[in-house]
């Protein structure tokens, strides 16, 4: 999943989970008026621009050729079902078995420089065996209403163990904000509300003394299913045992249908564990030949319960990771320059760990990819692949022909853009890719939320890959039924392909890139002056972009693995130059 909001460590991230989770996202998607170009049209220009010359496809085609049959699509949708039946939180038995999984794949397939690293401090790790929620019914047995068996994730994490069954008058506060609780005596209550989880724990557990709370809340554009909820997190707090749940509209209707007759009481009973075991992250490298301490980073974050998200970004990665690293072995491709790393982790703490613990490489990581969701069907889901861009000009200046995902736009200021090969490159690969299959290529703007903005955060050029919108996204009904196996080696070949470019370009190839890059650029600022010079912010638009696109190509020059030639600079500032 991505996040949208950086955290230091995995603990603040569960405080903050359920503002995350359940934040209405509702980014502009402005309508084409009939003079102007449509979103088709523009996406089918700028790929023509990002034809990869045809040299540059020789080089990659025995490398993408590798990673094609390398890549087992059925052990990845094995991977993915194994992992998705867990509960996965750094130092919980889900998290770590799914590493171990991973591991033993790898090591199955001969590779070496394999290790599993651990941080210094316990994470908690929480899981739970019983989650179970039932009105209690005169003369009749209990109606479950909620359970980890048909639910799987309604129990909210940090949930804690209720020592046995409890009983608790169920009280409806409505929408759940401050004038739905006025006259309303929650002390000792379990709370029914449409809130957020955060915001109903607040003000029922924290404020006002209630045991637990039912959160129905859940994003717009989740699939319209009576049965579908999305799963969420509480304070942690060792002093109470409280708890939370999230509902469906099918639980909540069943509930305040009750609740007509009569005051009801709910039953409930938590079984929940914290591992406190160490944080694990598993590293596996292909060494650099003659650049070694120079680093392609490629991570998928293991935590989550989701199929989709994130065990298909697990799954992706094991799988390119292993054709890649025995082509390699058998001499079916080159090695590659600078190293290539691979990172399956914690979201966001684990890049700043694995940050923290290599101090010394940090200078050397030349680029990075984040790999979250890769693997949804889109017939299933609705997401889109899509490749979040390096921050460019159109995460300042929104347009209609290059619109933000259901997330939104992040933060980003005009002042600190700076242009990169990145974006094209990976794109261009990806369309590669795609002319061998049905495989459909979409980008969007840098909003941000997973491990590459930890990344950039460093001025590492970072992407995402990802799907969205998902209609299931965080959701009970995130399971491994809705993964794609072609869609995860369609995305896993993408990656191992621009990794090893990016890991490996010498100076014809550098030129090719620059080539690539400058002819996107050009495309890039025509559509600007042609489509939008209608808005008000052309002209910021505009200057904007032809500085990103000069500054994009410059950036060839630390994509070069070998010392250049004496011309080398001065073709690349002439490309550059010609964009502005």
């Amino acid at each position: 999943m991505k996040k949208r909001t950086l955290v230091l460590t995995w603990c603040v991230a569960l405080v903050l989970w359920p503002v995350v989770m359940e934040h209405p996202f509702h980014a502009s998607r402005p309508v084409l008026g009939a003079q102007q170009d449509s979103e088709p049209e523009i996406r089918a220009e700028l790929t023509a621009a990002r034809q990869m010359p045809a040299a540059m496809v020789a080089r990659l085609t025995p490398v993408v050729d590798q990673a094609w049959t390398g890549f087992d699509p059925a052990a990845a949708l094995a991977q993915v079902e194994f992992a998705a039946r867990y509960w996965r939180l750094a130092g919980n038995e889900g998290y770590d078995a799914t590493l171990d999984r991973v591991r033993d794949r790898l090591m199955a397939a001969g590779l070496k420089n394999i290790e599993v690293e651990t941080a210094t401090e316990p994470s908690r790790g929480w899981d739970h065996s019983v989650g179970t929620l039932a009105l209690v019914r005169e003369g009749q047995p209990d109606l479950v209403v909620l359970s980890k068996e048909k639910e799987r994730v309604a129990l909210a994490i940090n949930s804690m163990s209720t020592n046995g069954r409890i009983d608790a008058p169920l009280v409806d506060v409505g929408r759940g904000q401050a004038g739905d609780f006025e006259g309303k005596d929650v002390q000792g209550a379990v709370v029914l509300g449409d809130g957020s989880l955060g915001g109903l724990f607040r003000a029922a557990v924290t404020d006002r003394g209630a045991l637990g709370v039912i959160s129905t809340s859940i994003a717009s554009y989740i699939a319209d299913d009576p049965d579908v909820l999305q799963w969420g997190s509480i304070p942690y707090d060792e002093t109470r045992n409280t708890f939370g749940f999230k509902a469906s509209r099918r639980a909540a209707e069943t509930l305040r249908t009750a609740l007509k007759d009569g005051p009801q009481r709910v039953r409930v009973e938590v079984v929940s564990t914290f591992a406190n075991k160490p944080e694990r992250t598993l590293v596996y490298e292909i060494p650099g030949r003659t650049r070694p301490d120079e680093r392609i980073v490629m991570a998928a974050h293991v935590q989550e319960p989701g199929a989709g998200d994130n065990a298909s970004g697990v799954a992706t990665l094991m799988e390119l990771a292993r054709s890649l690293g025995t082509g390699v072995a058998a001499g079916r491709i080159p090695a590659p320059a600078r190293t290539i790393t691979f990172l399956w982790l914690n979201e966001i703490s684990g890049s700043r760990a694995w940050m923290a613990r290599h101090p010394d490489a940090m200078p050397g990581v030349r680029y990075m990819f984040s790999m979250d969701m890769t693997g949804e069907d889109i017939t299933k889901t609705g997401g889109d692949f899509l490749v979040e861009r390096w921050p460019d000009p159109g995460a300042v200046w929104a347009r209609p022909w290059d619109p933000h995902s259901e997330w939104g736009a992040g933060r980003v200021r005009a002042e600190t853009l700076k242009g990169d090969l990145i974006n094209d490159l990976h794109l261009s690969v990806c369309e590669l890719v795609a002319t061998r299959t049905t495989w459909v290529v979409k980008t969007n703007p840098y909003e941000g939320g997973s491990d590459h903005t930890v990344f950039g955060s460093e001025g590492v050029p970072s992407l995402l890959n990802w799907h969205f919108t998902d209609r299931y996204y965080h959701s009970s009904l995130d399971t491994a039924d809705k993964v794609s196996a072609s869609e995860m080696r369609n995305v896993g070949v993408a990656m191992a392909a621009s990794a090893w470019i990016m890991a490996s370009a010498d100076e014809a190839t550098a030129l090719q890139v620059a080539e690539l890059v400058a002819s996107a650029g050009r495309a890039r600022v025509a559509i600007e002056q042609r489509a939008g010079a209608a808005m008000a912010d052309h002209a910021d638009a505009l200057a904007a972009w032809k500085k990103w696109s000069a500054e994009a190509v410059r950036s060839v020059a630390r994509l070069i693995t070998v010392s250049p030639s004496a011309s080398f600079a001065a073709r690349i500032e002439a490309m550059a130059a010609g964009l502005q």
